[in-house]
């Protein structure tokens, strides 16, 4: 493969497998992994910490200043971990608590705009992959490798259900069902940044792909990229 660096912005629903495919995307290429979903998560965490009144733009704002967020490589798990202020909350994010409250949080302004900002910045090398809700729309537009994935809803809510209930055996499939259609929702009709497949974004369905399927999929979707850049889809 040329050693030409591209960034690879991957966006799609809640639990497509994003980030999976996303990680191993970057062990495999030796790009830098960001997950951006975890990064709006810990913002939730900390407003729920700290009881922040989220529809109130002045307590936003002023949250936002307090808030210092980074990943940290956890050599154990063989994973990039979100930090906030300095503690690595991978532990806390995904739950329940939070996941019914992200959405919300991350369709505000002031909340996205302290987002991207720092996203942003993380590209300026390339050689990274993104995974989120508006990676290649808003984060890299001009991303040479726009994905947006996709699976059928049953397939997602049970993706879902097996992750949370390794950690929480109480929660049931509706539950689980409740919070994706909630979050669907959200995510593609809030006014900042709604979720939509970009223009140039390749559509995966990986509904009935295996992991290793869809990994030999998109790097053969890389090679091209990163050997043909301006080619578009």
């Amino acid at each position: 493969m040329s050693s030409h660096k591209i960034i690879i912005a991957i966006d799609g629903y809640s639990s497509c497998g994003k980030s999976t495919l996303a990680k191993e995307l970057g062990k495999k290429l030796g790009y830098n992994y960001i997950d951006s979903g975890a990064m709006y998560r810990a913002i939730t965490l900390y407003f729920l910490r700290n009881h922040i009144d989220y529809t109130n733009p002045v307590a936003v704002l002023d949250a936002i200043a307090n808030i210092n967020l980074g990943f940290v490589f956890n050599e154990q798990l063989e994973r990039s971990d979100i930090e906030l202020n300095g503690e690595d909350v991978e532990p806390y994010i995904r739950d329940m608590i939070v996941s019914e409250k992200v959405s919300e949080v991350a369709a505000i302004r002031e909340v996205r705009a302290f987002a991207v900002a720092q996203q942003k910045r993380m590209g300026r090398k390339k050689g990274i992959v993104m995974d989120g809700r508006d990676i290649g729309t808003t984060v890299f537009p001009d991303a040479e490798l726009k994905i947006f994935m996709t699976a059928d809803p049953d397939v997602r809510v049970m993706r879902r259900f097996q992750e949370m209930y390794a950690t929480n055996p109480q929660i049931t499939i509706d539950e689980v069902r409740h919070n994706l259609e909630l979050r669907d929702y959200i995510d593609s009709t809030r006014e900042e940044s709604p979720l939509h497949r970009a223009d140039d974004a390749i559509l995966l369905d990986n509904s009935n792909l295996t992991k290793e399927e869809q990994l030999e999929i998109v790097l053969e979707w890389v090679k091209d990229r990163a050997t043909n850049p301006r080619v578009t889809q």
